[in-house]
């Protein structure tokens, strides 16, 4: 079971705070993960759409951050539970 740390950040959904989690991650020297279609307790909940959703994220993240974080991050379905999640690292 994933679970929530300074490294680690869990969303149910995607919704309107994914550039700042991610721009965190990207000021982090450490890094960190933001998994998609998980819970806050990390129950894996699963994503509609993984595809759509990919695509959707890597897109936001290309359009609203600058400056351009392209090649500092990866977009990747993930199967937990037989569930399909969207990591971005």
């Amino acid at each position: 079971m994933l679970q929530e740390s300074n490294r680690i950040e869990l969303k149910e959904k995607l919704n309107d705070k994914l550039e700042k989690e991610i721009c965190a991650f990207l000021n982090n020297r450490e890094g960190g993960t933001l998994y998609i279609g998980v819970a806050d307790d990390g129950t894996v909940v699963g994503v509609e759409d993984a595809d759509l959703l990919q695509k959707k994220v890597a897109e936001r993240i290309r359009d609203n951050i600058l400056p351009s974080a392209l090649g500092l991050y990866d977009v990747t379905p993930q199967e937990i539970d037989g569930k399909t999640i969207i990591k971005v690292v």
